[in-house]
């Protein structure tokens, strides 16, 4: 245990010894001359040292006194500046959240601020990477994962509502490679090949066996904001969820040239500590997020 003298004692000492007066520091603390002198002949007490030469009613600190009251001083000057710090940096609370890239950059980043305003006691900070985080180990709060994922004991899983994968190209492709009947022949197209995507050209192909592909062909990329730039670069038709494109699709940097069909799926899943679900910058993130993604969803697909 540590030896501290009571906080009242060395307030009173730091004060009169600050002040050169008993009476001064009673005034400053709010209490009587007589509460300051027993607080600090207490406080001589302990120590088994005179703080102050006392001469009438005038007060001098002693050697030993002038030592502690420096020291004093000091350490009472440390907790008032970490406490104003504090006071400035410390009503906010922090809450990191781990994303594949590529739904950090299309989704995510675009709306975190409609959070911050919503929730300005809460500072976000966003990391990305394909590689999953430690949630046991605080690497996180949340992890946003793509495609299956096998969780950690005591690590709770929420599935994203199901996206749909549709054809996407730029407007000019489609010029490009209309047929005689006004329809878009993707036959003749580049494929743009996401190799990590759960649903490729070849499920496609395979669904849709009227059309021939050239899968063998065209540049793959390992992250589809890569392959979506591709696709608005003109350089060929890329096979994509739908919520990832919103931001193309509204700027009409891309086109849809078989509309919004698609097979629907769930693509990304929300992880995060079950111990930790009920915090309130937790519970706040979820509930806002999903609603973001339903809101989304229905903006996408024209509902109202």
């Amino acid at each position: 245990m540590r030896k501290i003298p009571p906080l009242k004692s060395i307030q009173a000492f730091e004060a009169a010894s600050r002040l050169g007066s008993f009476v001064a520091a009673a005034d400053e603390m709010h209490i009587t001359p007589s509460a300051i002198s027993h607080q600090i002949r207490d406080l001589e007490q302990r120590l088994g040292i005179a703080l102050f030469h006392r001469v009438h009613r005038a007060v001098e600190l002693t050697d030993a006194g002038r030592r502690y009251a420096e020291a004093v001083a000091e350490a009472l000057g440390l907790i008032e500046a970490s406490t104003r710090s504090i006071e400035r940096t410390g009503k906010s609370d922090i809450l990191t959240i781990h994303s594949v890239p590529s739904f950090a950059a299309q989704w995510l980043m675009p709306r975190i601020s409609r959070f911050s305003a919503m929730h300005p006691d809460i500072d976000v900070r966003l990391n990305a990477s394909a590689v999953p985080v430690d949630l046991a180990a605080g690497e996180a709060d949340f992890d946003i994962r793509y495609g299956n994922v096998f969780p950690d004991t005591g690590v709770a899983v929420e599935p994203f509502p199901e996206e749909t994968i549709v054809v996407t190209c730029s407007p000019d492709l489609v010029a490009a490679h209309k047929t005689r009947k006004k329809t878009f022949d993707i036959s003749h197209a580049t494929m743009i090949q996401t190799e990590v995507n759960k649903y490729t050209w070849r499920d496609w192909a395979r669904d849709h066996p009227e059309h021939k592909l050239d899968l063998e062909r065209g540049p793959r990329f390992d992250r589809t904001f890569m392959a979506i730039n591709c696709a608005v670069d003109g350089l060929g038709v890329a096979l994509e969820s739908l919520l990832m494109l919103e931001r193309e699709l509204d700027s009409k940097k891309l086109v849809l040239p078989f509309g919004l069909d698609g097979p629907k799926m769930v693509c990304h899943q929300l992880l995060y500590l079950k111990t930790k679900g009920h915090v309130q910058k937790m519970r706040a993130f979820r509930e806002w997020l999903f609603e973001e993604l339903s809101q989304s969803m229905r903006g996408i697909s024209g509902e109202s």
